[in-house]
Parts: structure tokens; sequence; C-alpha cells
């Protein structure tokens, strides 16, 4: 039963994030291509006492991408706190990946594996 709802929630969060995309796409065209070169993922954590859900929306793209998606912030932040996500996070993947302290490829197999693509 605990499987289950992890799998629930983690297909929640991906249908989050492709409305998140597609929302983008649609009010922003220019925004969402530079979306199509990225990954968008929710991310759920647990801040405070009693602990809050909080779901945040994380870009990870290539090195390269990041300082145009940066640059667009302000859109990205309006349509997640539009759909009731609290912030945006730009992360650089390749670092991601690089990095030797990084638990990633034996916690998320298939977010590692997406992340490879889009680091290139």
């Amino acid at each position: 039963m605990y499987a289950t709802k992890i799998s629930v929630a983690m297909i929640a969060e991906d249908i989050l994030a492709k409305e998140f995309t597609r929302v983008v796409s649609h009010y922003y065209p220019k925004v969402g291509e530079l979306l199509d070169g990225c990954h968008v993922k929710v991310i759920t954590c647990f801040w405070g006492r009693p602990a809050r859900r909080l779901q945040y929306i994380g870009i990870y793209c290539s090195s390269e991408m990041l300082p145009y998606v940066q640059a667009q912030k302000d859109i990205l932040r309006e349509v997640a706190e539009n759909m009731g996500l609290v912030q945006v996070v730009c992360m650089n993947a390749k670092r991601l990946l690089r990095d030797p302290k990084s638990k990633l490829k034996d916690n998320d197999p298939r977010l590692w594996l997406e992340l490879q693509m889009v680091a290139k």
C-alpha cells in the first residue's frame, strides 16, 4: 500500500509538471520553446512544524540554457503561483550529474537518465 501511495503522488507530480509546461507554452510560446530543452519536475517537500506540504517547480537545463531560462523566471513564477506552486528553481543538470556526492542515480534513476539527455 505504501508503494501505491508513492507512485500515485509521483504520477500527480508528473501531470502537474506537464500542465505547467503546457500552460507556459500556450501563453508564452517563446518561453515554452526554452522549456522544450529542459526537464521540468514538480518537487514536493515538507517544511515547518507542523510539517506543511509545499510543491515547487524544478527546471533542470544545460549550462548553456540556464541564463536564458533564468531571464524568464518572473513569467515562470507567475504561472507557478497561479497553479498553487510556491516557487520556481532553475538548476544546472550537468553540475548535478557530476556532483560526486549526489545519490540521484540510486534514488531516482529515471530522473538521472532524463538529465543525461538535457545536460548534453
